[in-house]
């Protein structure tokens, strides 16, 4: 088996893994902190916008049984790549998109799958999703894993808009 890492921040973590996790090939999907400098980060410190951290998913995948770009595709289904400033009702800098890179060609890979998701039409606003370079990645304290199995009801209210707005962007148009 050939393990590779993936980081990507869109939005509330609890509202990342699942996805994820569901997908053939993930081995581990950690909640947490990542894109800032700050070390050792809490939930408290990063909601109060002190550590320049960004909420984020950590995926562990074989990629013999799904590749990086299957993933960067799955996660644009599950964000808002137009909104630079959060995600859904989830607003600030702890909450933007970011594709986080951890080798040159996860960073080719996102950047040609963000210049066709702008081609296809598919938003009416420009794509905003950074993608850089991955630094550290500090896991969440041990109550944010697994939030949706955890705490089933406060997970659908918080992944309600977002449910939404999946179903108007990518059901109801064609595929990129």
């Amino acid at each position: 088996m050939a393990t590779e890492k993936a980081i990507f921040a869109g939005g509330c973590f609890w509202c990342m893994v699942q996805p994820f996790e569901e997908r053939d090939g993930i081995l581990t999907v950690t909640s947490g902190y990542t894109g800032g400098d700050f070390e050792f980060p809490t939930y408290e410190q990063v909601k109060q916008h002190v550590t320049g951290h960004t909420e984020a998913v950590e995926i562990i995948f074989d990629n013999e049984k799904v590749n990086y770009s299957d993933l960067v595709e799955l996660y644009w289904q599950t964000t808002d790549p137009t909104d630079a400033f959060g995600q859904f009702e989830d607003r600030g800098d702890n909450y933007r998109p970011v594709i986080f890179y951890t080798n040159e060609q996860q960073r080719i890979l996102a950047e040609q799958s963000k210049a066709t998701l702008q081609a296809s039409g598919r938003f009416d606003e420009d794509i905003v999703t950074k993608i850089e370079p991955a630094k550290t990645f500090w896991p969440a304290e041990a109550y944010h894993q697994g939030f949706y199995r955890t705490h089933p009801k406060e997970y659908k209210e918080e992944i309600q808009d977002r449910r939404a707005f999946i179903l108007e962007h990518w059901t109801k148009k064609n595929k990129m």
